[in-house]
């Protein structure tokens, strides 16, 4: 399944891209919105993950934030592995209570770390509580890409994502391996990650293929 990722700056905007849409990901961290906005987002009918990834707001707001938007109805909360023990337990707990899915992810944007290094970071998600692990790496050759999509043959909920140009093939085939879904753009212009494709462009892909 392809999830629409969505960094509208209103609410309106949010909720008029969303027309259609049955996945989407909600980067809250590049919006400018209330409690009542993110209330009326997540009420929306799609499957809707909320991420509010760290650098623009401090942990309080974006804390606050991701309860508002699992009391509203979000479908999976996004939280960073790297996140404040506390910070991730509260969310945990908060979401599994709801039955919001937790997913829990990393990133790391200088390169693919060896394959018992990702296996370790695949391991600490789950142990933090996670329902779906994202793992999410800067690609530089071939060799990243089939480390990354090699974590899709232990069975578990994971998503891999290789970031940049190199890694665009894992974005297309990870799905096709077992990934519950990947992330995609709405049209060009508005990608949320370097290498990201259009949702259109991967629909073509994936008719070629079937």
């Amino acid at each position: 399944m392809i999830c629409i990722s969505i960094a509208e700056k209103t609410a309106e905007e949010c909720i008029k891209a969303l027309e259609g849409v049955e996945l989407a990901e909600i980067r809250l961290d590049a919006m400018d919105i209330d409690a009542s906005d993110i209330e009326k987002i997540f009420s929306m009918p799609a499957k809707l993950i909320a991420t509010y990834r760290p650098g623009k707001c401090n942990d309080e707001k974006r804390h606050m934030a991701l309860l508002k938007a699992i009391d509203s109805g979000a479908s999976f909360v996004d939280i960073e592995l790297e996140a404040g023990e506390d910070y991730r337990k509260v969310l945990v707990k908060h979401a599994k209570s709801k039955g919001c899915k937790v997913i829990i992810s990393h990133h790391d944007f200088k390169g693919t770390p060896c394959r018992a290094e990702l296996e370790k970071i695949v391991n600490n998600c789950f142990e933090s509580g996670a329902d779906i692990a994202k793992i999410a790496c800067k690609v530089d050759s071939d060799a990243d890409n089939a480390r990354l999509l090699g974590l899709l043959d232990s069975g578990k909920q994971i998503i891999v994502i290789g970031m940049g140009e190199k890694g665009r093939i894992t974005r297309l085939a990870a799905p096709l391996l077992g990934s519950p879904f990947t992330f995609a753009a709405p049209e060009r212009g508005k990608e949320t990650a370097e290498g990201q494709m259009t949702a259109d462009e991967m629909k073509k892909v994936y008719g070629v293929l079937e």
